[in-house]
């Protein structure tokens, strides 16, 4: 199994950084678009891989470009998360995912994953680990045998995280992927 994780590009609450992190929803820039079409050309995703998407602007809009449609998988399971985690920083209203109605109105019959737990209210941000990791073992459970190549399209934070859920030891900071950056992990 190929795990594929995709940071998404240049967001505009990266615009006046660190002044617009309380920017709600914010989608991606020209620059981010520019980032996400320029790594497409070295992106292939095949019809039978799965594509899980964070339920933020700039995540969805990075998985449109890549996939050139809406054939993905959005879940509150994928992001955005905090790390490390640390309960005495704001949340930050970049980091509020889109609610179920929102996604609807914005993008249509779109298929969401989210097991009928009631997480949208928080997402996984700032969620207790256990907690964190008791969705992430589920979501991959039920990944399971049924795809050979999983592309995640995320933030810097939450692949890190699952980067650590699925085996790898002593990541920082310093191995955030970045604007548009990628990462294969082969289990």
């Amino acid at each position: 199994m190929d795990f594929i994780f995709i940071r998404h590009g240049h967001g505009e609450h990266l615009i006046d950084y660190p002044n617009r992190l309380n920017t709600l929803h914010p989608s991606l820039t020209e620059y981010g678009k520019f980032q996400v079409t320029q790594l497409r050309n070295d992106t292939i995703i095949d019809p039978d891989d799965l594509v899980l998407v964070s339920p933020t602007k700039r995540t969805i809009e990075t998985a449109a470009i890549l996939k050139n449609d809406l054939d993905f998988v959005i879940s509150p399971f994928v992001g955005p998360r905090m790390f490390p985690q640390n309960p005495d920083l704001p949340f930050l209203a970049c980091d509020h995912i889109l609610s179920k109605t929102e996604i609807r109105n914005l993008y249509g019959d779109i298929e969401i994953l989210d097991f009928n737990l009631e997480c949208w209210k928080e997402g996984i941000n700032q969620i207790e680990q256990y907690i964190f990791e008791g969705y992430a073992k589920r979501l991959i459970a039920w990944i399971g045998e049924r795809y050979k190549t999983i592309f995640m399209i995320s933030h810097d934070g939450t692949i890190t995280n699952y980067r650590i859920l699925l085996g790898e030891k002593g990541l920082t900071r310093k191995d955030f992927l970045g604007e548009a950056g990628v990462y294969r992990l082969k289990l």
